[in-house]
């Protein structure tokens, strides 16, 4: 395969922890909580915020829609970055060494527009990319083919000269399938390794 001209990371469970049942485990009985995410499909009320859905409006909606767990639906909101933390600081440090290697760092994340924005705030390196596709913005999520062809698109680099990682298989099965050389994100260790070999950084890069 070509040497990678750009990285793409994921965000969550990549840069940063994404774990809202933690976060309600810690609030509620687990038993309680196990039955609001599968009696009020929480994953399907975040897929929404993640397609471009106004954050506070859609939480809010939600919770009323399920009056059982409403104060508890509406922490998606008021403590979402509870949920979203802390960072994965060896993922961080390999992000920015990257960029004073002198690699192009995109990220590709499904994230809402306002809660990307509010974790702007609270995270510096969300605002180091060189580009940045939030699927909010772009209105389709990962895996859709799309989300693919728009990044190609708007970076013009070929398919086969992108690398990216993410958690999540399915995703990277979908940019696999396009051309993309993948990397499943399993800890910052192995995705050091896959840097070195790749040519993009060195051992005393990941020593530093």
């Amino acid at each position: 395969m070509p040497r990678p001209e750009a990285v793409i990371f994921d965000i969550g469970n990549v840069l940063i922890e994404w774990q809202p049942e933690r976060f309600y485990d810690s609030i509620m009985p687990r038993t309680e909580r196990e039955a609001m995410f599968a009696g009020a499909d929480l994953a399907r009320m975040n897929a929404l915020i993640d397609g471009g859905a106004d954050f506070r409006e859609t939480v809010y909606a939600w919770a009323e829609r399920h009056p059982r767990w409403r104060e508890a639906i509406r922490h998606w909101h008021d403590s979402w970055i509870r949920m979203a933390t802390p960072a994965i600081p060896g993922a961080v440090a390999l992000l920015r060494q990257l960029r004073r290697n002198g690699v192009p760092v995109f990220a590709l994340t499904n994230f809402g527009v306002g809660s990307f924005d509010y974790a702007q705030t609270q995270y510096d390196f969300l605002t180091e990319f060189d580009r940045t596709y939030v699927s909010g913005r772009m209105r389709v999520l990962k895996p859709d083919p799309r989300i693919y062809e728009m990044v190609e698109e708007d970076c013009g680099i070929a398919p086969d000269r992108l690398l990216f990682t993410d958690d999540r298989s399915d995703n990277i099965t979908a940019a696999a399938t396009r051309g993309w050389q993948v990397h499943h994100f399993d800890g910052p260790e192995g995705w050091a390794a896959r840097l070195v070999a790749e040519g993009l950084l060195t051992t005393g890069d990941i020593a530093s």
